[in-house]
Order: C-alpha cells, then structure tokens, then sequence
C-alpha cells in the first residue's frame, strides 16, 4: 500500500524561519521508491515560506521521476518578490504540478473550486482518473468572474497586510512569540494549553484553531480578521491571560 513520510521541520530556535521548511529534511525522506512530494509554500499552519531561489534549487536536486505538487494556496498574500514565475518553471520541470485554490483572497471557499496547472501529460492523466462532475457550473462561474474582480483581491491583501502587522505587534506586547507568515493567518506561542485556551476563547465568541495535531500544543493559529474582529479577538485573549 500507499506511504507518506513528513519532513522534519526547522526547530523553533531556527533564527530567521522557526518551524520553517526543511529543504534537506526533505531530501532525505526521498527513499527509492518516492513517487511523489507535496510541498505547501507557504506552509499551513505556519505561514512559512521557501523562497524562490530555495525551491528552485530543491527541485533541482528532487529524481526526475518524482512528481513535485507545490500548493500555492496562499500565494496571493505573499510579497511579490517571493512569488514564483509559474510559466517559466513549468516549463523548465515536466514533473512539476502547481495547485491553485479560489477558497483564500477569492472568498470562495464554500463552493469548493480549485485548479491545477502542469505538463500536458500529466494533465492528461489526472483528467482521466478525477471523478465526473468534479465541479459544478455555479462554482465555475463564480471562479471565473472573480478573476476580474481585482479591486476585491486588493482590498483583501491590504486589509490582511494591516491585520497582520496589528496582531504580530500586540502579541509582541503581550510576550508572545509569533512565526513569520506569509499567509492570511498567523500562529502565536500561547504559553500554554492552546487547546484549553481555545475552548475558553470559544466560550467568548472568538474561534481560532487549535494546532496540537501538528505537534503544535502551545500555539494558536488566528486567521485575520477585520479590524473589528482583531480587535475583539486581541481584548478577549488579554482578558484569558490576565
């Protein structure tokens, strides 16, 4: 049967990506009968990021046979200078598959639409064993028309620029570590229990996600919000630390 090996991540005491990917962690989880690696850039739950030139130079060093899935879900909060040039590294990477979701800056999440772009043979081949009806026409459409929806899509990376620096400087107050991210979220160091503080922040109305599972037991990670929210958030979890 089937078998998945995780990279061991940088640890916290890393000093520029804390939980951070591993490129040579990576490596060597590839064994000789490796079919396949999935790399999220940026990562979930983290929000840390490889750069460009890293990724380049760890496909560079990835077996030809091995098909490279890279999960973009997030790209469109990353800076500029992090974002990949897709066109050009398909093309350079035959076994190199890149997903795309609609579910983050495109709010479309509860319709389920996403996509893939690679080489046509390995589309070929995916088209062929994907369920009929993968997708429904309400969904397509809605994906379509927010393509051209750029002022939505600026909006949302403003608003979650503005956020994120809000939170990452009021937990910094508070005395409590966050990791860098480039995603639409960020994950905090509570100092405790996060799933116990979780559920006593449920309690109040404000739901994050606990992260023990990722073995993650003292973290929270806190999707931005509005201002309104964050700041609803931030006076909450002052009153749970007090």
């Amino acid at each position: 049967g089937a078998q998945a090996n995780v990279a061991a991540a940088y640890l916290e005491t890393h000093d520029s990506m804390p939980l951070g990917h591993d490129p040579d962690a990576i490596l060597d989880s590839i064994e000789a009968n490796t079919r396949l690696v999935f790399i999220a850039n940026p990562n979930n739950p983290t929000g840390t990021w490889l750069t460009p030139a890293q990724l380049l130079d760890l496909f560079e060093r990835i077996r030809d046979d091995i098909i490279i899935v890279l999960d973009l879900a997030y790209i469109e909060y990353m800076d500029a200078d992090l974002q990949p040039d897709i066109p050009a590294w398909l093309q350079r990477f035959p076994n190199l598959v890149i997903t795309r979701t609609f579910s983050k800056v495109y709010a479309l999440a509860g319709l389920r639409i996403g996509y893939s772009l690679s080489h046509p043979d390995i589309a070929d081949v995916l088209n062929r064993v994907r369920q009929p009806f993968n997708t429904n026409l309400l969904a397509q459409t809605a994906a379509q028309a927010s393509l051209a929806d750029t002022a939505h899509v600026e909006k949302s990376i403003a608003m979650n620029n503005a956020g994120k620096k809000l939170l990452a400087s009021a937990f910094a107050s508070m005395g409590l570590p966050t990791l860098p991210t480039m995603g639409n979220f960020i994950s905090v160091n509570v100092k405790q229990d996060g799933q116990a503080l979780y559920q006593r922040l449920l309690k109040r109305g404000v739901i994050l996600r606990p992260v023990a599972n990722y073995n993650m037991p003292d973290y929270l990670r806190i999707t931005i919000g509005t201002e309104e929210q964050n700041q609803r958030l931030l006076e909450s979890l002052s009153q749970e630390l007090a």
